[in-house]
């Protein structure tokens, strides 16, 4: 038998959360000296131990966590249980990744503050272009929420304009524009190239729109959008030493997207005024 400082040691936990667990019912001492009330522990109890901390640490309440231990839940509402917390826990991860990599975006635009590529900026003239697209409304124009409504807009598009019969003839295009509602909200148009009639598309909700020609100053970011502010900012320090204005929003033209994001080169192609 353990004492509970030895089983405590043993098991990697307080001594007080042991008596936590012992008032729940959830782990409760083989033997308790009716003279001292001093707690004993077995070895055997170490196995549940083991099981409450690897469930609390699941984010399983105390409540649900005993429940599991007792049997009162059963295989099926124990896997559904955990294939939610599985879920909610890969959101987490992926959040975390995103705000990581925009961290180091914005580290990288103080690093390169005062210093200003040139080469990095073009000025060129887009030809108009066709584009099938569907539409949605971000909150803001901040990468964290722009990317969960393009993203969607994207996945829904494709399997669209293949159930159309219309293949993509060019690049993915994004632009954006401020909503009509305001508050800062943005109108976000997923599109893809096409050669296909101006107008909807069937009754997919899916709209082909002819963008007219402009010139743009364009810069080459590579990675994952969420990293995206170093490379706008280089663009808009670019805009401000050369004297021009812009009109618009930048529009994002995607050159390459291979599964893994860090992989994804994209054009910013900000319009400019005349």
């Amino acid at each position: 038998m353990f004492t509970i400082g030895d089983f405590a040691r043993y098991g990697r936990v307080s001594a007080r959360m042991l008596r936590h667990y012992d008032a729940l019912g959830l782990l409760c001492p083989d033997r308790t000296d009716p003279v001292t009330g001093y707690r004993y522990y077995g070895a055997a109890q170490l196995a549940r131990l083991n099981r409450v901390i690897a469930l609390k640490d699941l984010g399983f309440t105390l409540q649900q966590v005993r429940a599991v231990l007792d049997e009162r839940v059963d295989t099926e509402e124990l896997r559904g249980m955990l294939r939610l917390r599985r879920a909610e826990l890969e959101e987490a991860m992926n959040a975390a990744a995103s705000r990581l990599t925009r961290v180091e975006a914005r580290l990288r635009s103080i690093e390169s503050e005062g210093h200003m590529p040139d080469n990095d900026v073009i000025v060129k003239d887009i030809p108009a272009v066709r584009v099938a697209e569907l539409t949605g409304t971000a909150s803001g124009y901040q990468p964290e929420e722009i990317g969960p409504v393009v993203g969607p807009l994207y996945d829904r598009l494709l399997p669209l304009l293949a159930k159309a019969g219309v293949s993509p003839s060019g690049p993915g295009i994004a632009r954006y524009e401020d909503a009509p509602d305001g508050d800062g909200a943005i109108t976000v148009h997923a599109g893809v190239t096409v050669e296909a009639p101006a107008g909807p598309l069937g009754d997919t909700g899916v709209t082909v729109v002819e963008l007219p020609a402009f010139e743009a100053a364009a810069i080459v970011h590579r990675g994952s959008m969420d990293g995206v502010l170093a490379t706008e900012q280089i663009l808009g320090r670019w805009l401000d030493a050369h004297g021009r204005r812009t009109a618009g929003y930048a529009r994002e033209v995607t050159l390459e997207c291979p599964p893994d994001h860090a992989g994804w080169v994209t054009e910013l192609q900000q319009p400019l005024a005349g």
